[in-house]
């Protein structure tokens, strides 16, 4: 039994589900998604919620269960709500800013970094009184594809990961740092 698979799935009033063979249609006001459904898989819609039965047994079945009613239920809280990511940029001297259609950031390398926007993905800087050192800002990350919002976030801080002696670099923002002693504690 999937404890997953088997949860309910609440679709709001102003979200539009279309079902078609091997996948599902999701629109709703931010935007409009697709899932895959896998032919082991049948989605049910009754009275403003789907739920999602397998077919077998089989070993194939029993792992695509969960999975694809948690990218249903992603899809539809992507366009009804949207996901966000937030990190901090923490270092002297670093920077980030919006300019020219792309995230521009110091990041203490010989050249400034830019990332151009990403389809369906919008990204912020805000500059918040935070009780980090050397606080340089937040880069806010968000879109109605969950998959694609982390895998953004994940490459702006693969960028310059935390040091592990300093805690400078980029982190995600209730990401907690163990920062190492050094040659002078030991």
């Amino acid at each position: 039994m999937s404890r997953v698979g088997n949860r309910p799935i609440e679709v709001p009033s102003d979200v539009k589900v279309q079902m078609e063979i091997g996948k599902i249609l999701i629109e709703g006001p931010k935007g409009r998604l697709e899932a895959p459904v896998p032919a082991e898989i049948t989605l049910e819609l009754q009275d403003g919620v789907i739920s999602a039965k397998r077919d077998s047994e089989t070993p194939r079945a029993r792992s695509l269960h969960g999975l694809t009613r948690t990218l249903v239920a992603n899809a539809i809280e992507g366009v009804s709500q949207g996901f966000t990511k937030e990190l901090d940029v923490i270092g002297i001297g670093y920077r980030a800013e919006i300019a020219g259609g792309g995230l521009k950031m110091a990041l203490g390398f010989s050249h400034p970094v830019e990332i151009p926007f990403p389809e369906g993905i919008q990204m912020q800087v805000r500059k918040a009184q935070r009780s980090i050192a050397n606080y340089a800002a937040t880069i806010v990350v968000s879109g109605i594809d969950k998959a694609k919002v982390g895998q953004v976030a994940a490459d702006l801080r693969k960028l310059r990961p935390p040091d592990a002696y300093k805690g400078k670099g980029i982190r995600y923002v209730h990401e907690q740092i163990k920062l190492k002693v050094g040659k002078k504690g030991a």
